[in-house]
Order: C-alpha cells, then structure tokens, then sequence
C-alpha cells in the first residue's frame, strides 16, 4: 500500500494519521506495519529519523480491543526521554478511542505510579526497571498482553537493561509476540532474542539509506590549532536554527559546555550526569528554544527526538563508529536541510575510512576568512602514483646477490647501493 488511507484502520485511527499529516508511509513503516497487524514477531533495523516509533505504535492501536479492561501491549523504552515520546505520540493516535495509555518512568515517584494502576491501562510505556518493579509489586499485570515492543534494543543492551525486560517478558502470556527495534544487532543480544522470538521476520532498512537526502557531511581539519578554537570557528561561521555538538564523555560534555559559556554562548547539556529533575527542565528549556546550542553525550542523546535541528557538529568521532549514523540522523529530518560538521585530526583517519565505508560522503573544508572553502581530497596523496628514484633503479641494476652467499651479505649490498645512490646524486646536481 503507498498511502495510509489505503490501509483498514478504524476511523478514529485513520483521523488522527491524518491529523499528523502523515501521506505516504516510510519504508520501515511499509514493511514492519504489515507483520505486527498479523501478529508475526519482527526485528527491525533502522536509524533515526526513519518513521520507526509510528511504524510500531499505529498497529498495535489498531489491534486494541477498548471493551477489554487489561494490558494487551507492553512498550519497553531504555531511557526516560524515549518513553516519554512515545507516550506522547500514542496519546495523539487514542484520541477519543477508550484506548487508555500509561507511562511508567524511572526517576518518579513509585507508590504514585502504583496508585496509577486501581485500573490496568490497555497499553503500557515505561523504562524496564520501573516495569519490572510493578510487575513485581503485582501492581501492573502484564499476565494478559500478548504484545511486546522493545525499543532501542542495543541501547537496553548497552545500559544492562535486558535482564528486567527479560522479567516482564516472562510474565507475559505464553503466545508472546515480540517486536524488537535496533539500529544494530549485537551479538551478545541474540540469545534473549532466540528465548521469544521463533524464526522472526527481520526487516533491515538501515543498509538502504543510511543517512536522509538533504544532509551535507563537511570535514574540517583541526591541524595545529587546538580544537576547542576549531570548534569555536565553525560555529561563527555557521548561524544553526539549532545545532547538537557530540562528544564521547561526560567529562568531555562538561568541558565543552563550560569553556563555550566562558565565551559567552548559551549552551545547553545532555549527559548522564544529571539528575532526573535537571534532564526535565533541560528538555523543556530546548524545546523552549532557549539554546542555540547543545553539547551532547552519545547514550544520554539517543533516542531523545529534539526538533529542528539543523546542524550536528562530531566535536570527536564516536568510539562505536555506529553511533555517527545516529548522531548525524539528528538533523535532517522530515524533508528539511541540515549540515554535519566532523572535526579530525591525522589519527582518525582509519576511522574515517570506515565511517565512509558506511555509505557518508564526505567533503573537505577548511574555514578562510570566516567561510567554508574546499580542500583537497583527503585521498590525493594516496591516489598518486609513486615514482621510483631514478638513483634507487640504477643501484638495483648494479648491486646483485652473490653467488657464495658469506655473513654480513645484506650489510655489504646495501653499502654498496648507498655508495651508487650517492655518487648518482652528485652527477645529478651537477647537471
């Protein structure tokens, strides 16, 4: 089907895709909605900015049965930001259903969540380890779903979250199915995998397209300058409606922020350092536009949708290479612009080649006179074809291994070559 009105949705369902604005499905939209409306387990593949959260949440709200008061879909998200945008999107596609929602989020109040629950939800959002303190309380009783959403599996992996998901999966009933969505597939992963899910669809979007069209990658040499003075010069040169800048650490998270706001710029952070009340207001204070700017940690940003953001700037190449497709997925979106701005040094070059391996295509820039001006392949050199010296050809010609080969043969063929290279080069600057 190539349009969403084609597909047999309720007509509650299909007025708020329509409110969404939402035409033409994505391609993992496309391809995962089919399977989840017949009840066949998925794994998903595909990187930010791709449709995946509606691909997901549009048909298990199509499959709920509003007459039955019980938990028939359970969502695990690995952070509290992801679980809150799903929530909030769910809510937008229930409207006026009797479809009733909840989200259950670390860093909240327990016994509130508790109290929540007098009544069970038909779907449940939450972190896992608020999810699994409620199953185990006896306060959510997940015994009755059937549909179990994953989201951001190697994330969950990554933070140790797999374990309390593992929990309430085996409360759920025994027909379970299971819909698991990652942008990679780590090995260690595929064990919990194989425990639910028997031969599962796998649909892989992420080696389609690995990034959105629209999005530019520059490449700017940090060279002698240090690279806080780099960044500094990008970002006078670039005037972003709001741009992320990722480093690798939170160390490096405050660093960057700190000496950006010694300069005077209003910068806003993200990293795991921060306390659950800090995340909140930060959250809001960026969707309140009050930063231009965000410095940024890999896994506090994952899965944190922040809208408009039309500039990504790699302060320093992610240590898994994976996370650059979703770092840069940050901008770009929705049919808009957006630029990625990468700043290397000479020891980053192997990793470089392999992000370019992953489909990125890469432009040379350097910053002259406060503008971007292009450079020359980083490969140039590379691509040259080497001459040999016209003294090393003639020395090869003349030195030769001897027949009785004695001790130190090697040392005397290379003096010997030495003393003919020399004596050509001689010739050489006389002419």
């Amino acid at each position: 089907m190539t349009n969403f009105n084609e597909y047999p949705f309720k007509p509650f369902l299909q007025e708020a895709i329509a409110k969404l604005g939402f035409n033409e499905p994505t391609p993992i939209q496309k391809e995962i909605m089919p399977h989840i409306l017949k009840g066949n387990s998925a794994i998903g593949q595909s990187h930010t900015g791709t449709g995946k959260t509606h691909s997901f949440i549009i048909p298990i709200v199509e499959r709920i049965d509003a007459g039955k008061q019980e938990v028939q879909a359970v969502i695990a998200a690995p952070t509290r930001e992801l679980g809150t945008q799903i929530y909030n999107e769910l809510i937008k596609l229930v409207e006026g259903s009797g479809i009733e929602v909840k989200s259950f989020i670390g860093g909240t109040d327990k016994q509130r969540s508790i109290n929540k629950l007098k009544t069970q939800p038909h779907i449940v959002i939450g972190t896992p380890g608020r999810l699994k303190d409620l199953v185990n309380e006896n306060a959510l009783l997940v015994h009755t779903g059937k549909i179990l959403v994953v989201d951001e599996a190697d994330l969950a992996f990554d933070m140790g979250f797999i374990e309390e998901i593992d929990q309430v999966a085996g409360k759920m009933q025994e027909d379970l199915e299971m819909y698991v969505f990652s942008a990679t597939i780590p090995e260690k992963l595929k064990p919990f995998l194989k425990k639910y899910m028997e031969s599962p669809v796998h649909v892989n979007i992420a080696d389609k397209r690995p990034t959105a069209e629209g999005l530019d990658f520059y490449l700017v040499p940090v060279r002698s300058k240090k690279k806080m003075e780099r960044l500094k010069e990008v970002m006078d040169v670039i005037n972003p409606y709001l741009a992320i800048i990722f480093v690798n650490t939170r160390t490096n998270a405050d660093y960057v922020a700190d000496e950006l706001s010694k300069a005077g710029i209003r910068v806003g952070r993200i990293h795991g350092d921060l306390a659950p009340r800090e995340r909140v207001k930060m959250m809001k204070q960026i969707r309140d536009l009050e930063y231009q700017y965000i410095v940024a940690t890999d896994l506090a940003a994952r899965g944190i949708d922040i809208q408009g953001v039309s500039h990504v700037i790699n302060y320093e190449l992610p240590e898994d290479l994976e996370f650059f497709i979703h770092r840069v997925g940050r901008t770009a979106r929705a049919g808009l612009k957006g630029l990625a701005i990468t700043l290397f040094k000479p020891e980053d070059e192997d990793a470089l080649v392999r992000v370019e391996k992953m489909g990125i295509p890469f432009q040379q820039k350097d910053i002259v006179k406060g503008e971007f001006v292009d450079l020359k392949e980083r490969h140039s050199r590379k691509k040259r074809v080497r001459t040999e010296n016209e003294a090393d050809a003639k020395a090869k010609t003349m030195v030769h291994k001897p027949k009785s080969v004695k001790p130190m043969y090697k040392k005397k063929m290379k003096w010997k070559m030495d003393e003919i290279k020399k004596a050509e080069r001689r010739k050489n600057r006389k002419k």
